[in-house]
């Protein structure tokens, strides 16, 4: 069956609900209390061992090949022309959006500052921005343009490249 990217993330995260929901009934399940008057079969709730665990196992196997293939896809289509690739840009984003939240504090910052909290002397006191701060701008929205950039074409590349997995 061929799908996007995004269409099997989202096959992967009903699997894995799937899988989590039934873990949940097993739990609910696989163990009883009843009291000493009750009928021990009245009180016993639905649940099959061996389904359940070849069950369990079955979706295991389902998600254990859906995330190889998506990881095999992710590590073999690039996203444009730069030549990344979809895992690079799955890292390239977290970084370049630290550096969007470090720059966006440098730009914002006074070259020179007065200090208000001077230990009751009388000096004077200033902060000093130690860079340039005009140059923090400059790559604050260079780094926004990037970011823009690579998560646009992630987002195509998620929405349109389809690829097969088994069904």
């Amino acid at each position: 069956m061929k799908v996007t990217s995004a269409e099997a993330n989202k096959l992967l995260r009903k699997l894995n609900d799937d899988h989590d929901a039934l873990k949940r009934m097993e739990a609910e399940s696989r163990i009883f209390v009843a009291a000493t008057t009750e009928n021990l079969e009245d009180a016993r709730p639905d649940y099959d061992y061996e389904a359940t665990q070849r069950s369990l196992a079955e979706l295991e196997i389902r998600i254990r090949k859906l995330k190889h293939t998506i990881n095999l896809f992710n590590v073999s289509q690039t996203i444009d022309e730069s030549g990344m690739t979809i895992d690079q840009a799955l890292i390239a984003i977290p970084q370049l959006s630290d550096r969007k939240r470090k720059l966006s504090v440098m730009r914002a910052a006074q070259k020179k500052k007065r200090n208000e909290n001077t230990r009751s002397t009388n000096l004077i006191e200033y902060t000093y921005a130690n860079y340039d701060v005009e140059k923090a701008e400059q790559d604050y929205q260079a780094t926004i343009a990037e970011l823009g950039r690579i998560q646009n074409a992630l987002d195509l590349v998620n929405s349109t490249v389809q690829f097969e997995i088994d069904d």
